[in-house]
Order: structure tokens, then sequence, then C-alpha cells
């Protein structure tokens, strides 16, 4: 059964940190080191101090994941006060958590304005699995690539989110999952007794991230840190739909796993549903994605193709990619198309995604069919957009007899 919690009351909010009625101050979360160095030299801490604070600090957001100075028992009284006047650490105001019947969480996010702006709301998904769980994150509010069989690409941009914006979906969804050490917990834990529920993210949320490719790498670089949030670059996987300057830079700068949002074996097909490959097409990104830093059988790029029924899913469609990503060391997820309300696509019937798979199985590419998780509260792949763009109640309705008439499921 599928479980939406409306996060509506004063007090719940103020638990969780909303923030739309505190006075604008800068926030530490989403600060690189040197940053913060700065920003405690701003407000007079002794030079002598600064690193030691900057230390503090860290081990108090990333490691314990704490939203208010008042946790920070091994700082005086004071400094704290201090540090409150000065700065900002609380969380960003959660106005829906939804759950699935398979267990994927939906949280939608308001980030309160950004100069003469008006306060913003994302999606983030939580997905967990057997062994692991990944959490998919936002990088833009919106998104300005328009791919045709893509919700999140009607909604247009509003605008990019900040490094603390992105960081803040992985500490809320820590917070919200346990994934934190206890308050009590000794200085020594990083994690729960029970591990990381939170084991993988990717950057597949609503956005293109190398648009936003400045904060994006602040944001990962932090996530990534071993003194802090400790995820491993390995486990970490940033999907374009094909910003060719910014790949190398990727590799070079981020060092995380490379997805290509792919969808099409050719310039014709893939200028109809991916339009950035106008911008950039195949010879072009084929040519990036083998020049990748890293790249090896061990560390492969992740093709993803969407299965769009009668569009790209011909035998003759699957040997045109095998073709395309010959000599790349490559895996090709493909995903059944989810249905929207107003779009004009259908999903491959299953017959055909398996005979698609096992084609470049035999090529001798990985071809896992992924499993859609989350449709019930849309927070499936493509589906998301925020809740200015909410879905009224017909057009739920209109969605679960879609998927009725495709899959037999609601």
């Amino acid at each position: 059964m599928t479980f939406s919690l409306d996060i509506k009351d004063e007090s719940t909010r103020a638990s969780l940190g909303a923030r739309a009625s505190m006075p604008v101050k800068e926030s530490l979360v989403g600060l690189t080191r040197e940053e913060m160095a700065e920003a405690l030299s701003g407000i007079g801490i002794p030079e002598r101090q600064i690193k030691m604070r900057v230390q503090q600090l860290w081990h108090w957001l990333y490691v314990r994941g704490v939203s208010s100075f008042d946790d920070m028992f091994n700082i005086s009284k004071d400094l704290r006060a201090t540090l409150a006047r000065h700065f900002n650490i609380a969380r960003p105001e959660i106005v829906e958590e939804q759950i699935s019947n398979d267990g994927t969480r939906k949280w939608l996010f308001r980030f309160p304005p950004r100069g003469a702006g008006r306060p913003v709301e994302i999606e983030t998904v939580y997905i967990p699995e057997e062994g692991r769980g990944t959490l998919c994150i936002s990088s833009q509010v919106g998104c300005t690539l328009t791919c045709s069989f893509c919700h999140t690409g009607t909604q247009k941009l509003v605008r990019n989110l900040t490094s603390e914006e992105i960081l803040a979906q992985l500490l809320i969804a820590r917070d919200r999952l346990g994934d934190f050490p206890e308050r009590d917990t000794p200085d020594g834990a990083i994690v729960p007794a029970e591990g990381r529920k939170i084991s993988n993210i990717v950057m597949m949320g609503m956005g293109e991230p190398l648009y936003n490719f400045e904060a994006v790498k602040k944001a990962l670089l932090i996530a990534s840190d071993g003194d802090g949030l400790s995820l491993s670059k390995r486990r970490i996987t940033l999907s374009t739909s094909g910003v060719v300057p910014e790949i190398l830079r990727t590799g070079e700068e981020i060092g995380v796993m490379l997805a290509i949002s792919l969808h099409a074996p050719d310039d014709d097909l893939r200028d109809l549903l991916v339009p950035i490959n106008k911008k950039y097409p195949l010879e072009q990104l084929m040519d990036a994605c083998r020049k990748y830093p890293g790249l090896s059988n061990a560390r492969r790029i992740t093709f993803e193709y969407v299965m769009l029924k009668d569009v790209n899913d011909s035998l003759d469609h699957a040997r045109a990619l095998v073709n395309l990503l010959r000599g790349i060391p490559a895996k090709i997820n493909l995903i059944p198309f989810n249905p929207w309300p107003g779009t004009n696509y259908q999903c491959s019937d299953w017959e055909t995604i398996e005979k698609f798979a096992d084609y470049i199985n035999n090529a001798g590419y990985a071809s896992p069919i992924r499993t859609p998780r989350g449709r019930d509260i849309l927070a499936a792949c493509g589906q998301l957009k925020s809740e200015s763009e909410r879905l009224k109640k017909h057009e739920r309705l209109a969605l679960e007899a879609m998927m009725i008439a495709n899959h037999g499921e609601a």
C-alpha cells in the first residue's frame, strides 16, 4: 500500500528544520574546507583555532549529521551561540514524504528563496534493494532538455541548485532513514550498527547535472570525502544526456562513475528523443566516452536506454546500438518506459524487451532490465516533477488507468 505523509503541522516542520521564517544566513553545509575556514575567519575566529574548528564542524555536519549548533557538545556554549548568530546548518522543509508499496520513498523538499527569487521545490527518491540502497538526487529545479519521453522535461528550468541544496537531499534522507549515528553513540561510530542504508547515490533526478557543474562537483567531492559522508566514488554515478564539453572534466575533477542517457543508436532518432543531440551528436559523445578518465572493464560507462514501443526497440536498433558502442567498456541498462499523463509513448512489450536484451548480452555487453520502482508514487525513472507541477487528481487517475492497461498493475 502506498503511504503518503503530508508534513504540514508547525511542530513537525520545525523538528525537520523548516527555515522559511528564519533570517537569511550563510550556510556552512556545502562549503569546502577552505571556504569554511574563510567564513570562520570572517566572524573573528582566531587564526590559530581555525583548522581545529573546521575539523570539528566537518565531523558534526557530515559524520554525526547534526542540524543544530546546540548539538555540538565539544564546542563551547559561547562559540556555539556565535556560530548560530552568523551561520545556518538547518535542513530545508520536507513538504511531503511518500512510501511506495515496493518500499521506494520519494520526498518533496522546499528550499527557501535565493536572493530575489522565490521558494523552490524538488523531488528526491530512495530505492532500497537487496544489499544496497540508492538515493537519486536532483541537480536543478526543472530541466532545459525537453527529452520527449521524460515527465521532468515538461517542467521548465527554474534555477540550478546550490551545493548546499544538493547535499541537503543526502543529509535529510540519512536523517529519515536513521542512517546517522545516534546522538549518544561513541565518537568513533561512523554509521549505525546495522550498516549504511544509503550506500549509493546517483545524479539522475531532476535536471542535467553537467549544466550545473561547479555546484555538483563541490557537493560530490564533499559526499565522497573520507572524513565525512565517506561514500566511495565508485558508488556515485553521474548521469548526463550528453553535455560533451563537461564529460572529460567530470572524470578528471570529480572522478565518479559515468552514465549516459542514450535512448537511441543513431542521430536521427536521438535528435527526436534527446534534443541535446542536435548540439552534441553521437560521434562527439562517443569520442568523449572513449576518452573518459579511468575507463576500463572494471570502471565501465553505463548507457541508459528507455524502451519505447515501436520507436527504438527493434532488433535493428539493438544491432545499431552494439555497433555504436563497440570498443567502449560498457553496460546497457534497459529501462521499461514509465508512463505519465499526456505522453504519446508506450512501454515496449516485455517479450520485445527480453529479445533486445538477449541480443545485446550475446554481443558481449551486460544488459540488465531495470525493474520499475515507485511507479505508484511517480518516483520511477523519468517521472519526477516538483510540487509546483504536481498532478491533479484526475491526472493521477489517468495514470493508474494507463498502467492497468499497459502493465496490469495499479
